[in-house]
């Protein structure tokens, strides 16, 4: 396979996933990743800083979240709002295609404390940039927060449902299923 071809990151993030799950996370390197691939090591740390990067080095799921939000219509509440994000999630980012790679990336992960710690700072960074959206839309502080934990609790039990392989319902629909759960739970919101 040539170095040069297209969707390496990709590469890298598929075939580290394969290498974890043979060997486990500590007993994969970067070389052994790169290599799987079909790439050089330098290629690797193009795309990512190390082989944890693999698993949480994008971060588009934050900036379509944070976007779908500003775009929401005015006069929906801050949880409407991020209702609308987590919606533009499901048609953009969490897609069939991308459900067994998810399914594969959740189960390293949920092997590995060091990850797990990762995948939890993620959760709170992505929680911040919710509430700091709600926020610049005018919404009060406190409401700002208390959507964004419920919306980002929403978007995590949502990804782990969508995720796991014996699940074939559509991420859309789960979404909208576990938002109106969490609606009929806290109703003023």
């Amino acid at each position: 396979m040539a170095r040069w071809e297209p969707n390496a990151s990709r590469r890298l993030a598929e075939a580290a996933l394969e290498l974890f799950a043979e060997r486990g996370y500590d007993d994969t390197t970067v070389l052994d990743i790169a290599q799987r691939a079909g790439l050089a090591k330098s290629t690797f740390f193009r795309h990512f800083q190390n082989k944890r990067d693999v698993l949480f080095g994008e971060d588009a799921l934050t900036e379509q979240l944070v976007t779908a939000i500003a775009e929401a219509p005015a006069e929906a509440t801050p949880f409407e709002a991020v209702a609308r994000g987590i919606d533009a999630l499901g048609r953009n980012v969490f897609t069939p295609a991308l459900r067994a790679f998810s399914a594969r990336r959740r189960a390293v992960i949920e092997t590995h404390p060091d990850l797990q710690e990762r995948e939890a700072l993620k959760g709170i960074s992505l929680t911040a940039s919710v509430a700091r959206a709600l926020a610049a839309r005018g919404a009060p502080v406190l409401s700002a927060r208390v959507a964004a934990e419920l919306g980002t609790l929403a978007l995590k039990v949502t990804y782990e449902r969508w995720s796991d392989m014996d699940n074939t319902d559509a991420y859309s629909d789960l979404a909208h299923q576990i938002l109106s759960e969490v609606q009929a739970a806290v109703p003023d919101m």
